[in-house]
């Protein structure tokens, strides 16, 4: 936790709640013990989304679909979600996940790697989520912002790394080193590049939101 446990229980206390199929998705994914966006991500991006209305959106790391069904859900009613995703075992739950949902024609996903099929991508998009592996975030960037229109947001997910990120490199596990160095300078990226400004949040375990100016 990067915020008090009992203060982020009483945020996520306070949340209205999604709908019965989206707590349905959660419900299965957290039992499988797959990652998926935090109730207080959730409630910014919902937030964001109602502010921004996007008419294109782009994520990237699909997992079981759960964020892009709940932007599908909680964005504008003509959006349409372009999301990504590499992991052959999540990409038929995720398709399965969007069929049941009904929202086939308003998501497509795209299969492979992140860094290959963002090089393919044209057009523009007006908000940009990204929740992906960390340690590639840095790697995503260019891609991400010759796709990002004007005024678009870039939201980036777990960028605090449950506190760690503010660790020196020797109190980070060996293991978790390169992930470590490489979101410092993801951040450090995000909050001195030309055409960004970018504002990070202690919300769930972190999130840049970032303006492309």
């Amino acid at each position: 936790m990067i915020i008090d446990e009992r203060m982020a229980a009483f945020i996520d206390s306070l949340d209205g709640g999604n709908t019965a199929f989206l707590d349905e998705i959660e419900k299965e994914a957290l039992e499988n013990r797959i990652p998926i966006v935090r109730k207080s991500t959730q409630s910014l991006l919902k937030f964001l989304l109602a502010v921004k209305k996007p008419a294109n959106i782009l994520e990237v790391g699909t997992a079981v679909g759960f964020s892009a069904l709940l932007m599908s859900q909680y964005g504008p009613k003509d959006c349409h979600i372009t999301t990504i995703e590499k992991y052959e075992k999540r990409i038929p739950v995720a398709k399965e996940n969007f069929r049941r949902a009904g929202r086939e024609d308003r998501i497509t996903l795209l299969e492979g790697d992140a860094a290959e099929v963002l090089q393919g991508l044209t057009g523009t998009y007006d908000f940009i989520f990204m929740d992906a592996a960390k340690g590639q975030y840095l790697y995503f960037l260019e891609d991400c912002l010759r796709l990002l229109a004007a005024d678009g947001l870039l939201v980036s997910d777990n960028v605090l790394q449950d506190g760690d990120v503010v660790q020196s490199r020797f109190a980070v596990t060996r293991r978790n080193r390169t992930i470590h160095a490489r979101m410092r300078e993801y951040l450090y990226e995000l909050k001195h590049h030309p055409l960004l400004e970018t504002v990070v949040l202690p919300v769930g375990d972190g999130v840049t939101v970032s303006l492309k100016v």
